[in-house]
């Protein structure tokens, strides 16, 4: 693997930042709204954003016994589903760059009883060996990473052969609708941000990060080159949310 660049920037929204500063901006804001996270997503998403997790966990195809890790796993509504699938005789695992997210994630899953093993780490350095999981899920996190092509790689790594890698993630939405998701985007969610959350910069980021990240059809070639097979991708909401699913077959 090469050495990374020193100079070499990559983008924070649509801003251009140095690669070393990216993970710690982006903590930031998160550290920021991490208290009021699941109460923006309900309020952002009109709820849907339950109705996208339950679809993508279905994907996943999990079953009892089997081992799981959710990468940044947020407030956890992933990695409760897969425990729930995998039962007493399987494992789940939570991670997260950001310990304020994992912390708050880990303390949710705890008050309902629910009790996971979490692990504060960068998607692109899992401390995990290989052919460790039968299924490895990032929802709503891999648009946040700063080389997306090395997690990516991590991540189908720790894959058992037949395992299956599944992305839930914002993606490119039905062109005929682009001006009114940008006006909801750029408008009404800062709105929001600053009247639920007390920050309109993190979700002005958030909708900037959504159209700096990868189309549908660009991020199934990006899962191809990491090592997985029979890649696909199943748009939701007119494609303003994409679940891609991979294999790895040997």
């Amino acid at each position: 693997m090469e050495k990374s660049n020193p100079r070499a920037e990559t983008d924070f929204g649509f801003d251009r930042v140095p690669e070393a500063d990216k993970a710690a901006r982006v903590a930031a804001v998160f550290d920021r709204v991490a208290a009021r996270y699941d109460r923006m997503n309900d309020l952002m998403s009109f709820g849907l954003h339950r109705a996208w997790k339950a679809f993508a966990v279905a994907l996943a195809r999990v079953h009892a016994g089997e081992r799981v890790l959710d990468v940044a796993s947020g407030s956890g509504d992933l990695a409760r589903a897969f425990a729930r699938r995998v039962g007493p005789t399987g494992q789940v695992w939570m991670s997260d760059i950001n310990a304020s997210m994992l912390a708050a994630g880990r303390d949710r899953l705890i008050d309902a009883g629910c009790v996971l093993p979490a692990a504060q780490c960068d998607a692109e350095r899992l401390p995990f060996r290989d052919a460790t999981f039968d299924c490895v899920s990032v929802g709503f996190g891999l648009r946040n990473m700063t080389h997306k092509d090395l997690a990516l790689a991590e991540m189908t790594r720790v894959l058992k052969p037949g395992g299956r890698l599944l992305v839930l993630e914002f993606s490119k939405v039905w062109k005929p609708l682009e001006k009114a998701y940008d006006l909801y985007s750029f408008r009404v969610l800062p709105w929001l941000g600053e009247r639920v959350a007390g920050d309109a910069a993190a979700y002005r980021y958030l909708a900037e990060s959504i159209r700096m990240h990868p189309d549908q059809q660009t991020l199934r070639t990006m899962l191809e080159r990491a090592g997985l097979e029979r890649v696909e991708f199943f748009n939701l909401a007119t494609g303003v949310v994409a679940v891609h699913r991979g294999y790895k077959l040997r």
